[in-house]
């Protein structure tokens, strides 16, 4: 089954549409294929595979992982629905501090690569949402970083109010703090 690959304004992070196939029945939907991948210019080696379930109002992030351990994501929502942000965590990129986000459900099938250099983080929408995400790399708790949901100086714009958060996520640093010790570098 092919693959439908969209640029978003973060370089490197894009949407991926899936060909699937659907009847009475219900569907079949390849959701990774390497060399469909390839030929789409994606090549990514997948370690490790996450499956969270949340309830309404759930925000999960903004999380990534520094050089020590770099983590890249491809994410899919398989019941439900949440949205999706990434934000740019790369000193020196044009779109540092920047952020994208997408309506990830299990109607659409789209699915989001957030690579190594972002932070990444989700909301659920529905009374339910479950979210499966295959990761380049191991998770290496020494490695994590976390982002503030609400810092105004990336200032996302998160669909429902008083989200839902785990203490770590109460505590994520602001953008300002994250400059103190960049994980991540554009190469000059």
């Amino acid at each position: 089954m092919k693959i439908t690959v969209t640029e978003t304004p973060l370089s490197g992070v894009v949407l991926v549409d899936t060909h699937y196939f659907h009847d009475d029945r219900g569907f079949f939907i390849e959701s990774w294929h390497r060399r469909d991948y390839a030929d789409a210019g994606l090549t990514m080696t997948f370690v490790q595979e996450g499956h969270s379930r949340s309830g309404r109002g759930v925000l999960r992030g903004l999380h990534y992982q520094d050089m020590t351990a770099p983590m890249g994501k491809l994410v899919r929502c398989t019941l439900g629905r949440i949205l999706d942000v990434a934000v740019d965590l790369r000193v020196g990129s044009r779109t540092f501090g920047k952020w994208t986000s997408v309506e990830l459900t299990a109607e659409n099938k789209r699915q989001i690569y957030v690579p190594e250099g972002f932070a990444h983080a989700f909301q659920t929408l529905s009374d339910v949402a479950e979210v499966q995400y295959k990761q380049t790399g191991f998770y290496t708790p020494s490695s994590e970083g976390t982002l503030a949901w609400n810092d105004p100086d990336v200032g996302i714009e998160w669909p429902l109010p008083d989200p839902i958060l785990s203490e770590r996520d109460k505590r994520g640093m602001s953008l300002k703090q994250y400059l103190e010790k960049p994980a991540f570098r554009v190469p000059v």
